[in-house]
């Protein structure tokens, strides 16, 4: 039986547009979808693991840095088995329906306290989160390479990736407002009792992470499983039977433009701190306003302005290739974070602080919706120069390069932030049981977070892009090319 790849592959012209409404629609909605839940783990696991769990800040850090080396290996071979994986749906497709229910059932657990030993607590977290990030990777890598599949033409599948990583980021916004409405409701069925302030919070956001936990990974995921009765894969490789590891291995070390990307996604890991660092800032920065209110005008302000650089690229990339659009929202983003900083490190005791830094959180936002973006379109980009260079077209194993970035990104922003802890040698227990005060010292240390350390990645970022040619004319080339050897005008 003929595979619905082999099916849709006949003549395809880099002219026209080969995504149905109805396809993309599925697409973006299940794009947002696990935006929602990978957000709910990357924004708040560590929190939750510090300030919930109770485990040492030290065991977080380790645990999410051994599981990110895992994931140096285990991303590049959910690549290579979706690039060999041949069935009558296609070789993507398969994925995206027997993944949600795992990963709906691991997200749960991620968020669940279990009334047993720290030691043991460790042990389950270690479980369940290597667990979950090996599922998820099962699901993402196939998920966005299918866009390459969908369509040979590059300006159809940049705005493809724009639209996707547009609602996968309003989706990724869902935890953060159930985080704010959850507790308040949750607060109203609570009884203070003898509790002091801080272990009612802790009772308060322990129901709160698992109730948000369970809504947002069912909704999501189901939403997610819904694009594989639209999805329709169309491009056909130029070489089709199965690539040796050895071929494989020859053909990323020989792809520059998608290893420069890779080196801007790892050196740009600290943007993933605006987001994940803010409950972190609103505990023990913002001392004198509360938790829910920080969240909320954090996620506000800077997913407007996420949101906002999102909506717009699609304009931009008419005028501008990404590479100028990478370079300049990097230098944008270094500048008003250290603004930021100086701007608010003096007031962090005032009530007021979260509106005079509004402004500054908004462009702050810009970059991190620029290179949700933009890094996606780019490595399909450097897909096609692979496939142009070698004959060898590697979908899974270049897009699994992408989502290892991801999730690289937002391992080394929670380690950095909990490292944090150590370094400055706060102990949640003891706060929670009312031993130890908040002083200056801790709450510039920790807006650090949201401020200096992403305004030093965006700039280092930047760096390696100044050596990305596959622009312009060369990018032109590649595809004019490519497309004609597709469909046989050339040897």
């Amino acid at each position: 039986m003929q595979s619905t790849m082999d099916k849709n592959a006949t003549a395809l012209t880099v002219d026209k547009n080969y995504m149905e409404k109805k396809e993309l629609r599925a697409f973006a909605i299940a794009a947002g979808g696990q935006g929602a839940v990978y957000s709910i783990m990357s924004s708040y696991i560590s929190d939750f693991y510090t300030n919930i769990l109770l485990v040492p800040s030290l065991f977080v850090f380790v645990l999410m840095l051994a599981a990110r080396i895992w994931d140096a290996i285990n991303d590049p071979l959910m690549g290579m088995i979706a690039d060999n994986t041949q069935t009558k749906y296609g070789k993507m497709k398969p994925y995206i329906i027997f993944t949600p229910i795992p990963i709906a059932i691991l997200t749960i657990l991620l968020f669940y306290v279990p009334d047993i030993s720290v030691k043991a607590k460790m042990v389950y977290a270690s479980i369940t989160y290597v667990l979950w990030g090996m599922i998820y990777t099962v699901s993402d890598v196939p998920f966005w390479s299918i866009v390459n599949l969908a369509t040979p033409n590059p300006k159809e599948r940049g705005k493809i990736i724009s639209i996707g990583r547009t609602v996968n980021g309003v989706g990724a916004a869902l935890p953060q407002a159930f985080m704010i409405v959850v507790p308040m409701i949750v607060a109203l069925f609570l009884d203070k009792g003898g509790m002091n302030d801080a272990q009612y919070k802790w009772l308060q956001y322990k129901h709160s992470y698992f109730i948000t936990a369970i809504i947002i990974s069912i909704a999501g995921m189901a939403l997610f499983a819904r694009f594989f009765f639209y999805a329709k894969e169309r491009v056909v490789p130029i070489k089709k039977a199965k690539v040796p590891f050895k071929e494989v291995t020859k053909a990323m070390k020989n792809n520059k433009p998608l290893i420069l990307v890779v080196i801007m996604g790892v050196l740009s890991f600290p943007r993933y701190m605006i987001q994940a660092g803010a409950i972190h800032v609103a505990r023990y920065s913002f001392t004198n306003i509360p938790i829910g209110q920080t969240i909320l005008i954090f996620g506000v302000t800077v997913a407007a302005g996420m949101f906002g650089a999102m909506v717009f690229l699609p304009k931009f990339f008419k005028k501008f290739n990404y590479k100028q659009i990478i370079i300049f929202s990097g230098i944008l983003g270094f500048v008003v974070d250290i603004i930021m900083f100086f701007v608010g490190f003096k007031l962090l005791d005032s009530p007021y602080i979260l509106y005079y830094l509004s402004p500054f959180l908004i462009i702050s936002g810009v970059p991190l919706g620029v290179f949700n973006v933009v890094s996606f379109a780019m490595i399909s980009d450097t897909i096609d120069y692979m496939e142009w260079k070698t004959n060898n077209r590697l979908d899974g194993i270049a897009s699994s390069c992408q989502t290892f970035i991801n999730k690289l990104g937002n391992a080394f922003a929670t380690s950095f932030i909990v490292l944090m802890y150590t370094l400055i040698k706060l102990n949640p227990v003891e706060y929670v049981e009312g031993a130890v005060a908040i002083t200056s010292s801790i709450q510039i240390n920790m807006f650090s977070l949201v401020t200096i350390f992403p305004a030093v990645g965006l700039l280092l970022s930047i760096i390696p892009i100044f050596f990305y040619d596959l622009v312009g004319d060369k990018k032109d080339r590649v595809t004019a090319e490519l497309n004609a050897r597709r469909n046989g005008q050339t040897e």
